[in-house]
């Protein structure tokens, strides 16, 4: 495909309500692994759109089961079924033993989901108990009940009032989290990986006493896998690396490929919604189901998982042998969710620049700055070899270039 080349300045980029810095660019086409600008310039992309684009830019099946979608039916409304949320929902019902399906716009209305789901339970069940135990930390989305369930610094003031009842313990620390158990409390709510914290993962002995802890006091053990799922550790859900079966699990960014789609899964005994409680125009709609159900047909296979699992080994590896040229520190996470620490005298976002504009044609590489020493990396499950080396080699010139 050619086009002219467009400089940034040509572009009325101030009708757009400034709600992120953004660097100087304008993306205008995607394929697989790779972003080109309205400049020409050509960018190897390890954000993948924050772990949405499992599949990478473009991917052909992807876009076909749109097309071919497009042209027999895209919306009913959320008052009529529509086969492909029935295909979709029962294929995740099979994959993850978790028997109801709710469909959402994205990840944090999954998570908003969930808790009306529990605090709905809780009046029920739990003779009124409506408060979640989350974690200090902690990314649950940005409507106001997810981010007063999120625990990320300044989260509590950026909108205050916060909505109540997330009472706050420390992530790996179970002692914490039963001194925050109350006669109110219906459910305990985490990421297996805390991915905006840095790539935190739970440990095994952790989840496992979280697993028990619930049980004994009668609690929902709600996992947001809205980052973590979707093939992105090297399991379909990061809940199959902890043996672990929740009550309520909420899926999004990967689930879609590029396109928005979230997803509450739930155990029949928990699914107490009766109809009018819950809804979304959009939801559920039948183009947004075939595109999920068109990732799902690569991802949910063991030799596609297993790729997963050996390229981020080897993204490990290359990272490792990284920090250990530079000095740097150490390598965090599972599968294709990884983050390199960096030592106080480095900067993630110095970095991040120096890698997305090296000097003369080279081209640019994509990575997340996701804590001021701290590097995420979320390429595309298919990524290869190739990808990982080069980009590898771009981010050590980067951190030299950096570093100068």
């Amino acid at each position: 495909m050619s086009f002219d080349p467009v400089s940034f300045h040509h572009y009325p980029v101030d009708a757009l309500m400034r709600v992120t810095n953004r660097p100087q660019r304008v993306f205008v086409r995607g394929d697989g692994h790779w972003l080109w600008d309205s400049t020409g310039r050509r960018y190897l992309d390890f954000v993948q759109g924050w772990a949405v684009n499992a599949l990478g830019h473009a991917a052909p099946d992807i876009a076909a089961a749109l097309v071919a979608q497009a042209s027999r039916l895209m919306h009913t409304g959320p008052g009529y079924y529509n086969d492909r949320a029935i295909e979709l929902a029962s294929r995740l019902a099979q994959a993850s033993s978790l028997p109801r399906v709710f469909f959402t716009n994205n990840g944090a209305e999954a998570n908003e989901g969930a808790i009306k789901l529990a605090r709905k339970y809780g009046r029920l069940r739990k003779g009124g108990a409506y408060e979640i135990v989350t974690f200090d930390n902690g990314f649950h989305g940005r409507t106001l009940a997810t981010m007063s369930a999120s625990g990320k610094p300044g989260f509590d003031r950026l909108f205050a009032p916060q909505v109540p009842g997330f009472p706050k313990a420390r992530f790996n620390h179970l002692g914490s989290v039963e001194a925050r158990l109350s006669a109110n409390t219906v459910a305990v709510m985490l990421e297996l990986v805390q991915g905006e914290a840095g790539v935190i993962e739970a440990e095994p002995s952790f989840v496992q006493g979280l697993r028990e802890l619930c049980d004994r006091h009668g609690l929902l053990l709600i996992v947001d896998e809205v980052q973590t799922g979707i093939g992105r550790t090297g399991t379909l859900f990061a809940c199959e690396r902890y043996g672990l079966r929740p009550d309520v699990m909420t899926l999004g960014k990967g689930l879609g490929g590029g396109v928005p789609i979230g997803a509450v899964l739930a155990r029949e005994e928990v699914c107490c919604f009766e109809p009018g409680d819950q809804g979304g125009t959009f939801n559920g709609n039948a183009l947004v189901c075939a595109a999920a159900q068109a990732v799902l047909a690569h991802v949910d296979r063991s030799e596609f998982l297993l790729g997963v699992r050996d390229k981020g080994r080897l993204l490990r590896e290359r990272l490792t042998a990284l920090s250990a040229r530079h000095g740097l520190g150490s390598v965090l996470g599972s599968g294709l969710l990884l983050a390199l620490d960096l030592p106080p005298a480095l900067d993630a976002s110095r970095i991040t620049d120096a890698a997305l504009s090296p000097p003369g044609d080279t081209p640019g590489l994509l990575v997340n700055p996701v804590r001021p020493q701290r590097l995420r990396f979320m390429p595309a499950l298919n990524c290869g070899a190739d990808e990982i080396e080069l980009a590898m080699q771009w981010l050590d010139e980067a951190i030299v270039r950096s570093s100068a």
